[in-house]
């Protein structure tokens, strides 16, 4: 099968990891990342993993890349200027959007409503109009359409979206649109909205197309211009992207709709943590992928990620199918400060970055961060990156002496509250996605990874009760290996909207297998052969009147087993656990979707030498730390001298190429028969 490369882009750091999946070997980098333009910090990490390898970019057969250029878009307001086109009667539709104001209780009584992403005066109306059934109640008016069109041309909009009433049902009114859009905009790119979101809901489908027309551009540019770079180096294989799903889609089709890679970075670390769940044999997970930049956290039930049906970015919240997973600023080089004001301690969500980066870093960063902490209490080694990256450990302190000068308090104890604050802060996240999810947190195993993460898992699930606290193999690039080990995966959807006590399930199971049928021809389109492709089903339900609904996976065998009443028992089962209640109301079935995956790709983690229990072998020196209030003798450790069955007591720290994982007093770790290291308290 050959060579898949994935890539993973942070905000600090760069993470590729090689796999040959005919051996089984596979080589890993990181390298910095160049915010000015990803692509160099790309080009620099193939470069060097494929010289580690000892082959050229052009034995590459897949590369497979998680990026956040979408993300970024988004959150920096540099999407494209959008022009939108919807039905006469309706141009207020971005305007008017939903009532929610977030926060409860008037906790956002003063809230800066966010600025849609296509301005009113960018937004025209047309003549023509389908009814709910879609059937047309009034033909479109072309010539109106082309003065429409030629105003937001004028106007000099970069991308087109086009929403209009009931497009759901039928969407030619809206084909037709972007044909004339074509001719009087030509080289702008057009997304129509049955098409990205083919669901009712006017508002949530407007709003996801217009999402989808203004990051478009920006990604388009991005993945034509690191195609340009990968040929000119020689490589030919096929370029996928990471969808918010935690699936892969062709690059092409990423161009075409990056509304469904808005969460693409995060959700790498996700399929990468379960992967190292089924060779570990750990199907409950909670995840803790700690960057330079951010906290993200997710929840892994019996190996199966949670999935949702919004994917938010800041302010953004558009219907598309993503991983469940929470962000905090909460990374590496977030930020230490003391304000003026309040005279309290507080870390993030300001980061130093990949430029100037942490003091430790000696790169001209001046503000203390939480890896200068690490460094201050002697967590973190002074040289990183198996040697390669040597850390200033008296610039770090003198970083923190600014905050302990500040609180009037001694140097170790202001940075051992750096870390502190951090851990709670990321336990915060977990809360979110465990507790208040209905799911108790020590029913699950904590795995942390990210170049941070195995530093903080540690502590954080002491905090969370969640045991064995898990460092992975190769975390520091574990978000690369969930890009190299995931599978293609493609979507439809589908408006039912109607009540389940007037639905015959062989009528549900004609139209799923209609989607089936579709999603299917998408993924033999992209090159995956017919044998390798299985489809699924989820049914959205919701009891009549709700506002919102629950999406429930199904097999068209259960649909014909158990009939529309084993859906509604199971709607009735995940509704009681989200929200503690059930109602005696009849339940309605609300969208339909079909979903096509490639084949999984089978790669056994490499059994690692089985050992006597003792990692004498493995010791680098004696070391001396602060913890729990005084300093402490503690041993580091080569972790790639460890073998399986090795057991560590805390205080201990072990050292690799991409991550450092610590192990605190009171604590035990243990080498499983793949390298993972799994901490139980003593």
């Amino acid at each position: 099968m050959g060579y898949r490369l994935g890539v993973d882009v942070g905000g600090t750091f760069t993470d590729l990891l090689l796999f040959d999946t005919d051996s089984g070997a596979f080589w890993r980098h990181k390298t910095p990342s160049t915010p000015h333009d990803s692509s160099e910090g790309i080009l620099n990490g193939v470069t060097a993993v494929c010289a580690k390898a000892g082959i050229t970019a052009g034995a590459i057969d897949y590369f497979l890349h998680g990026t956040t250029v979408a993300t970024n878009a988004v959150l920096e307001g540099k999407g494209a200027r959008v022009g939108l086109v919807t039905t006469e009667g309706y141009r207020d539709i971005m305007q008017i959007a939903r009532s929610y104001v977030p926060g409860g209780l008037a906790g956002w009584i003063i809230w800066p409503k966010p600025q849609p992403l296509a301005a009113l005066e960018d937004t025209v109306t047309v003549k023509g109009r389908m009814n709910a059934e879609g059937h047309e109640v009034r033909p479109l008016d072309e010539a109106d359409v082309r003065t429409q069109l030629a105003r937001l041309k004028a106007q000099g909009v970069e991308a087109v979206t086009v929403s209009l009433i009931n497009a759901y049902a039928n969407g030619a009114h809206e084909a037709r649109i972007g044909e004339l859009a074509a001719q009087v905009l030509p080289g702008v790119p057009v997304s129509l909205s049955h098409e990205v979101l083919p669901e009712m809901q006017e508002y949530e489908r407007t709003l996801t197309t217009v999402a989808n027309a203004s990051v478009r551009p920006v990604v388009g540019k991005y993945v034509s211009n690191l195609r340009n770079r990968l040929a000119a180096e020689g490589m030919t294989g096929k370029l996928s992207l990471l969808r918010s799903d935690g699936g892969l889609m062709s690059a092409q089709k990423a161009e075409e709709h990056p509304v469904n890679i808005l969460m693409s970075g995060p959700a790498g670390g996700v399929t990468g943590a379960i992967w190292v769940g089924r060779n570990a044999g750990i199907r409950n997970i909670l995840t803790l992928d700690v960057g330079g930049t951010s906290t993200d956290v997710a929840l892994i039930e019996n190996l199966e990620p949670r999935r949702q049906r919004t994917t938010e970015v800041g302010h953004l919240s558009v219907r598309a199918s993503a991983l469940d997973v929470k962000t905090v600023g909460a990374g590496g080089g977030s930020i230490a400060y003391v304000p003026a004001l309040t005279r309290a301690l507080r870390v993030g969500p300001q980061s130093a970055g990949a430029v100037p980066g942490p003091v430790a870093y000696g790169k001209g960063g001046t503000a203390p961060t939480v890896t200068d902490a690490n460094v201050v209490l002697g967590y973190l080694p002074e040289n990183l990156l198996g040697g390669t990256f040597q850390l200033d450990r008296e610039g770090a302190k003198a970083a923190v002496q600014t905050i302990a000068d500040a609180l009037g308090i001694g140097l170790m104890e202001a940075a051992r509250g750096i870390i502190d604050i951090v851990n709670e802060n990321m336990f915060g996240a977990l809360r979110m996605i465990s507790v208040q999810q209905g799911y108790d947190p020590r029913d699950f195993a904590l795995m942390g990874f990210g170049g941070a993460g195995p530093l903080h898992v540690n502590a954080v699930a002491r905090l969370m009760g969640s045991w064995p606290a898990v460092s992975p193999v190769s975390p520091g690039v574990l978000c690369a290996l969930g890009d190299a080990t995931t599978r293609m995966r493609t979507e439809t959807a589908r408006s039912w909207s109607r009540l389940a006590r007037d639905t015959a399930p062989a009528d549900l199971v004609a139209v799923l297998e209609e989607m089936a049928t579709q999603v299917r021809g998408e993924l033999l389109a992209d090159g995956v052969p017919e044998a390798e492709i299985t489809t699924s089903f989820e049914i959205d339900v919701r009891y009549a009147g709700q506002a919102f609904e629950v999406p429930l996976s199904i097999t068209a065998q259960t649909l014909a087993d158990d009939g529309i009443a084993g859906v509604l028992a199971r709607f009735d089962e995940e509704h009681k656990r989200l929200f503690t209640f059930n109602m005696d109301t009849p339940h309605e079935i609300v969208n339909l979707r079909a979903v096509a995956l490639g084949r999984a790709l089978d790669l056994p983690a490499a059994p690692l030498e089985q050992g006597n229990g003792d990692p004498a072998a493995a010791k680098i020196r004696d070391h001396v730390l602060w913890m729990d209030g005084a300093e402490q003798a503690a041993v580091i450790y080569d972790r790639a001298r460890l073998k399986a069955g090795d057991v560590i007591p805390g205080p201990a720290i072990v050292c690799e190429m991409d991550s450092t994982t610590l192990i605190e007093t009171g604590c035990i770790a243990t080498v499983d028969t793949v390298g993972n290291i799994l901490i139980t308290l003593a």
